[in-house]
């Protein structure tokens, strides 16, 4: 029994907890772990090289690139805050994680993904200046207000999730030390204790609501207005461009917060899903954006494309 394995429990917080994976695959858990694997490297592999080029090549040092460097760094630190734990569950059957441990990981995962999210909205906000604002674009971007931007978007996840580990730690749970999840998160661990957890559950919702809510908001005005003043373009060629650009943009944004949301609310509304959905899901929206990014924001840019070709044509 896994629970044989954790000693020195106390009545209020157990020294380790167990990460049982996902319910009710137990038996697939070898062979889940494959994709989830292959995609981790996939994404290592497309972050380091969209981070190698534009650090080493100083004629990338501009907004846009910078803003993708930021969103590469945060997809390497998400994934795998998450990945290799949830591969050792799955390859060596090492369920346990120190109570402390638990808690630093719920609190990466939920600072990186605020993190991301900021990111976005700069990203959003970015392209925002350079198609309706072209005449501005250097004025308003400049160096010091992209670092001043990078900076918010850290101490803005810091600020907002830090309470969740105080929230976390006012809680006693009695035992309670079986998480059916892969990785520890903010609601997965309150749920296991034995008082009322009426406190976590409103402020998980108002960050939710009122931080990563506004985001996609105003990420969703600034598409709006950018699909706006596409439309107004004289040529049908750059309308599409324009068009396909934008609705891969769209696309990876609905990949990251669609899962995200959804498993954030299971946790609180969805008791009829089932256990292995809500998980698969909430495993989804920490690696597949990782993935595909590097894909729609750098390859397909075509000054990063053309750098990746010369760089690979340069090793034969």
């Amino acid at each position: 029994m896994l629970s044989a394995s954790v000693t020195n429990d106390t009545a209020f917080h157990p020294s380790t907890f167990i990460l049982l994976g996902i319910p009710g695959m137990q038996d697939q858990h070898v062979w889940a772990a494959i994709p989830f694997c292959s995609m981790y490297i996939l994404a290592l592999v497309g972050n380091g090289t969209i981070l190698y080029i534009i650090m080493t090549d100083r004629t990338l040092h501009e907004p846009m690139y910078l803003f993708l460097c930021l969103l590469s760094i945060t997809d390497l630190i998400l994934c795998s805050t998450t990945l290799p734990k949830m591969l050792t569950i799955f390859w060596l059957r090492s369920h346990i994680i120190s109570y402390h441990g638990c808690l630093t990981q719920m609190f990466f995962v939920h600072t990186i993904f605020a993190t991301e999210s900021a990111v976005l909205l700069a990203m959003a906000f970015d392209r925002y200046v350079a198609i309706c604002r072209p005449l501005h674009y250097t004025s308003i971007l400049n160096a010091t207000v992209i670092g001043k931007i990078g900076l918010a978007c850290v101490v803005r996840g810091l600020l907002f999730v830090f309470p969740f580990v105080i929230l976390i730690e006012r809680l006693p749970f009695c035992g309670h030390h079986i998480i059916p999840h892969t990785y520890c998160e903010h609601m997965g661990i309150a749920k296991l204790a034995c008082a009322s957890i009426k406190p976590n559950t409103i402020y998980g919702l108002t960050v939710a609501l009122s931080v990563t809510g506004m985001d996609v908001v105003l990420i969703a005005t600034s598409y709006g207005l950018i699909l706006r003043a596409v439309l107004r373009l004289p040529s049908k060629d750059a309308q599409f461009r324009a068009f396909s650009t934008c609705g891969a943009h769209i696309c990876v944004i609905l990949v990251f917060y669609v899962p995200a949301f959804f498993s954030f609310f299971t946790h609180r509304f969805g008791h009829q899903v089932p256990p292995h959905v809500h998980i698969v899901l909430a495993n989804l929206y920490l690696l597949v954006p990782p993935v595909l990014n590097p894909l729609v924001y750098g390859i397909n840019t075509k000054q990063i494309r053309l750098r990746i070709f010369g760089f690979f044509m340069g090793r034969r």
